[in-house]
């Protein structure tokens, strides 16, 4: 009876999952270029296996097998292109298998993509891996290429165009399979503590391990905005006091999670589970507050190996451990976990609830392990290479980061042919910028000058430095120790400088002044025309005075000069002396003036009139 129970609740839990989810079907972009009775855009679902081409697209041919069409099978002929052939695209129908066998299968047989036509007239679904019971084959972490379910009355035009003997050509496109507004991906991870569900919990851990060096350089350096989440589920209100319901469940039935083995008679339980999930997501919450989020890739790293289920380590002693290690504050843990055992709603636990629903373009989680980036679900292999790709399709164009533009995740289009852009091969400056779409033709930005134009047949420097590079693309040109230059960082333009004539860009050619009269035109005077300039001298020991053009006399020009200045020095004395002269006769006046006022005041002088005498006097 007790299995029983067991069985139903973990029913209940599987239910819970898909009863009120709103389940998105990511989808690429499919174009077909021939015959032209096809000629169009379809849409298609991404499988959630393989690895996606995101950011980028392929084309390709399409074949439809002889035998073996829904692909079940072994192939025994080989699908890879020739050299100088595009790639196949295998066309299979649905049914009978796993579409990850059917991808295998297409895989072994050398073709680049498979598309899965539907079987019946119905809105696109999400090819996924096969069930827990059937998710241990060997060959689900070898798919490495891109699948899509097709609509079933594409999938029978193609199939009709292929039996008329027509080449059906199609471009699969993953570059707006996720958005990429700005410079700054956000991304989440939906995973779970427990090591004990098989391959997927084996494949979560190893792409943790694999994928944290990467993630780490984008979180610290401000690339990513990263979120773990984790899954719970709530005890259903008829069993919350059962034994079942209290083994997988904290805080009265709020929170649970399935039994890792899925065997309630032994091993650890899922309220062991849930209680490491939240003590994870406290530690990324406490880390995040501290400015060190990153951490949160080195507690599940090393939580996993040092604390495996396996060997009886899955516990709160050995999760203290690498919590100290990693110098984080264990006592604001603690507080954020809280007691497991209370009848109260934990936040940290109730915010994964609520996250778990889905908004606006993204769909409620409901699958584990499960990628959102941009908001938008990841389909594809758990793969760091894969997964990055993805990632880096989510910055907007040429906001891209090193690591995105690495060999390993991209392919450099300004190798080839400069991607069609301008480039000045002289200076080493090109206008073709690498993506990770591919690449866009931009005037660029170098040794702080700008350059400006239309970046595909010309770009030129501009501003206060543009000399500095390949001398702005004017002429310029050394002899014998003296350099001219036809570039002025005052002018956008090439002109040839004083001394030159040409277009200054590919030549400026020596004027003659001599032979040309334009200097050294005096009856005495004797011109020799050098590169870029002239010499001009005069006869009969003369001197030359370029200015006026002229040739004088050495001695006549010494008199003159002493002329000059005698003139100078006799004009200085006579204004001294004019100056001194009206100096002593202003101050003779002063003088003159003061004391007669003096004088003035003590007896009459002869040019005043008598004072009046302000004295009254009384009647007698």
């Amino acid at each position: 009876m007790g299995k029983k129970l067991g069985l139903l609740v973990w029913v209940w839990f599987m239910l819970c999952r898909f009863c009120v989810g709103r389940f998105v079907v990511e989808k690429n972009s499919l174009k077909v270029t021939s015959p032209s009775s096809l000629n169009g855009l379809y849409e298609c679902a991404i499988g959630n296996f393989g690895v996606p081409q995101y950011g980028g697209t392929m084309v390709g041919t399409v074949v439809y097998p002889e035998a073996n069409h829904k692909a079940c099978n072994d192939f025994d002929v080989s699908f890879k292109s020739k050299p100088g052939g595009l790639p196949t695209f295998l066309l299979v129908d649905r049914g009978d298998c796993y579409f990850t066998l059917k991808a295998w299968n297409a895989q072994k047989a050398g073709a680049a993509a498979i598309l899965v036509a539907d079987d019946k007239v119905e809105p696109l679904i999400t090819m996924d891996t096969p069930e827990e019971e059937h998710a241990d084959a060997e060959y689900l972490q070898n798919i490495t290429i891109p699948s899509a379910l097709i609509s079933k009355s594409l999938g029978d035009s193609i199939r009709k165009a292929l039996s008329s003997k027509e080449m059906v050509n199609i471009n699969l496109d993953w570059t707006e399979a996720l958005p990429h507004p700005d410079e700054r991906v956000e991304y989440e991870f939906w995973t779970n503590s427990n090591d004990e569900c098989g391959p997927k919990c084996d494949s979560q851990i190893d792409f943790v391990k694999n994928f944290k060096g990467a993630a780490q350089i984008l979180e610290k350096k401000g690339y990513t905005q990263f979120t773990p989440h984790y899954i719970t589920w709530y005890c259903p209100e008829a069993f919350i006091f059962s034994k079942q319901c209290k083994s997988q469940c904290i805080n009265h039935g709020r929170y649970c999670a399935p039994d890792p083995e899925q065997d309630f008679s032994r091993g650890y339980d899922g309220k062991d589970v849930v209680v490491q999930n939240l003590r994870q997501a406290c530690f990324f919450k406490v880390a995040n507050e501290s400015g060190r989020p990153w951490l949160w890739w080195d507690y599940v790293t090393d939580f996993a190996i040092r604390c495996p289920m396996k060997e009886k380590k899955y516990n709160e002693d050995c999760s203290n451990q690498v919590i100290k290690s990693l110098d984080v504050d264990l006592k604001k843990i603690e507080n954020c976990v809280g007691d497991a055992s209370a009848d109260v709603v934990n936040p940290v636990l109730k915010a994964e609830q609520d996250a778990q629903i889905g908004k606006g373009t993204r769909g409620d989680v409901t699958i584990l392990p499960t990628l959102v980036i941009n908001s938008r679900q990841y389909r594809g292999k758990l793969d760091k290479i894969a997964v990055l790709k993805a990632i880096c399709a989510g910055f907007e164009e040429t906001t891209e980061p090193a690591i995105c533009l690495s060999k390993d995740i991209e392919t450099n289009e300004c190798f080839h042919n400069n991607g069609g852009c301008w480039q000045d091969k002289a200076a080493n400056v090109t206008a073709c910028k690498d993506t990770f779409r591919g690449r866009v033709c931009e005037c660029p930005v170098v040794q702080g000058v700008k350059f400006v134009g239309d970046g595909y047949t010309h770009c030129e420097a501009t501003g206060a430095l543009r000399c500095e590079i390949n001398n702005g693309g004017c002429w310029k040109k050394t002899h014998d120790g003296r350099t001219y230059s036809a570039c002025a960082d005052d002018s956008k333009d090439c002109k040839c400088p004083l001394g030159f004539k040409g277009d200054g860009v590919n030549n400026c050619d020596d004027v003659d002044e001599c032979k040309e009269k334009l200097a050294c035109q005096c009856p005495e005077c004797k011109c020799k025309d050098t590169w870029g300039s002239y010499e001009c001298s005069c006869s009969g020991g003369l001197l030359y005075m370029q200015e006026h053009d002229i040739c004088i006399s050495k001695d006549a020009k010494t008199e003159v000069s002493w002329s000059f200045i005698w003139i100078i020095i006799l004009g200085l004395a006579a204004a001294g002396a004019a100056g001194y002269a009206i100096y002593k006769y202003r101050i003779r006046r002063y003088m003159d003036s003061e004391i007669r006022a003096i004088m003035a005041q003590y007896m009459p002088l002869d040019n005043q009139g008598e004072i009046p005498n302000h004295v009254s006097h009384g009647n007698v």
